[in-house]
């Protein structure tokens, strides 16, 4: 369940990512949607980062180098 939230947060990210491109190419930074984009996507990222942290302090997930 943790790896589909975190994997659902990461191509939440790039869809904003994405979004955020085609705002800045349409709006020729004229407007703040730009912003809005950006903010998301850190948001976004940040909640993936915690939700990492979060499942290797609880033991959910594991490294697997070289596995």
């Amino acid at each position: 369940m943790l790896k589909a939230a975190i994997v659902l947060l990461l191509v939440a990210t790039l869809v904003s990512l994405f979004s955020g491109l085609f705002f800045l190419v349409k709006d020729e930074g004229h407007t703040s949607r730009v912003l809005t984009a950006l903010f998301v996507r850190v948001s976004l990222t940040a909640m993936t980062v915690a939700l990492i942290a979060w499942g290797f302090y609880s033991g959910q997930l594991q490294p697997g180098f070289g596995a």
